[in-house]
């Protein structure tokens, strides 16, 4: 598994080493910036930076011009370092979208706990939005659907409807639910709209297509091989 890249910013040379060496020691890999100028243009140049740990009080350009500079083309994590323990800075620091903020001093311990908790959660956060099963690759960010590594184009309705089956991956599923799932409760239409979409589903899916099961009488089913 790769390691999660992170961009220390501050201009204290120290500071850096003691964030940088705990980091490395518990399995980061860390990029260096001694100031907000730098820090952008290592940002921009890697393009697959996880998180971004900012001094507030840096030459040049500060943390809360390079907060929003970053904020304005990504959401990844940041957490701000202070050496002033201020509400004000604070509060504007959470108006900015910073994930986390610490004062210093600080236990490099506890930074790294915080490092670590914001990635899982935004590691999984990011799960949520890929769902696979039997060979079938679905991003709900992107839109797009892969059967054994090959494009598939779905209508709207049919890869929400092919979702719902996914991410409820062997479940016995009844039209009503299928219809209260995918086109919500304000859909008066007939339920055998649902058996077209699913024949256009299975059709676009090959031999894939299987693997959404007939429960006669009932609904559907998708079960992996």
């Amino acid at each position: 598994m790769d390691k999660s890249k992170i961009l220390v910013v501050d201009d204290e040379s120290r500071m850096r080493k003691l964030v940088r060496d705990f980091l490395v020691k518990n399995n980061y890999e860390v990029l260096e910036a001694a100031d907000g100028e730098e820090a952008l243009n290592l940002f921009f140049e890697k393009n697959d930076i996880d998180l971004v740990i900012l001094d507030v009080m840096m030459p040049k350009m500060d943390g809360w011009q390079v907060c929003r500079e970053i904020r304005a083309y990504s959401k990844i994590p940041i957490i701000m370092l202070t050496a002033k323990s201020d509400e004000r800075d604070e509060l504007l620091g959470f108006e900015l979208g910073v994930d986390e903020y610490i004062s210093k001093p600080f236990s490099p311990k506890i930074l790294v706990a915080r490092v670590e908790a914001i990635l899982r959660r935004t590691g999984q956060a990011a799960a949520e939005l890929i769902v696979e099963a039997g060979g079938i690759r679905l991003d709900k960010q992107a839109h797009s659907v892969t059967v054994e590594g090959k494009p598939v184009d779905l209508s709207y309705k049919e890869f929400e409807l092919l979702a719902y089956f996914m991410e409820n991956k062997g479940i016995a599923l009844s039209r009503e639910k299928i219809l209260n799932g995918v086109w919500n409760y304000d859909y008066f239409g007939d339920a055998r709209t649902i058996d077209t979409h699913v024949k256009k589903l299975r059709s676009k899916m090959g031999a894939k297509g299987e693997l959404i099961k007939t429960i006669w009488g009932m609904g559907y089913k998708f079960e992996e091989e």
